[in-house]
């Protein structure tokens, strides 16, 4: 029901429905890198938000022991390993590719606080990398 309050007050996307995106710019790169059919698309959003808790504390949006709560409870929920095949630069050219880019940028949705988002495209490129490069190492 909320999601679909959302949608309905954005149906073209421009604004607050992006933030039901949390999770899909990396689940979208994974399901690229492999082959559309590893991951339900659940797993890989799943995967992608694990990942943007991780982001979002390096840059400094969670506070102490909240990244770690909500990787805690995606990962219940279960998703599989990340193949040996998928790389840091797969990734990225993936993302670099994601229909949901705004004038040549990613836009991240970002986790500011349990149950706040917020979208960004201010992200350092090295602290990119490095979050991808530890997600990858440690899901597996």
């Amino acid at each position: 029901r909320m999601k679909a309050e959302v949608v309905l007050r954005d149906e073209e996307e421009a604004g607050p429905r992006m933030v039901l995106n949390l999770g899909h710019t990396l689940g979208h790169a994974l399901e690229r890198e492999t082959g559309y059919g590893y991951y339900r698309h659940g797993e890989a959003v799943g995967a992608g938000m694990v990942w943007a808790a991780r982001l979002s504390a390096a840059m400094g949006l969670l506070a102490g022991g909240e990244g770690e709560r909500i990787e805690g409870l995606i990962r219940r929920a279960g998703f599989p390993a990340v193949p040996d095949s998928v790389t840091v630069e797969g990734l990225l050219e993936a993302m670099g590719r994601d229909k949901k880019r705004r004038g040549g940028e990613n836009l991240f949705v970002l986790i500011r606080g349990i149950g706040r988002v917020e979208i960004r495209r201010d992200v350092p490129r090295p602290l990119l990398r490095k979050t991808l490069e530890d997600f990858l190492q440690d899901t597996r």
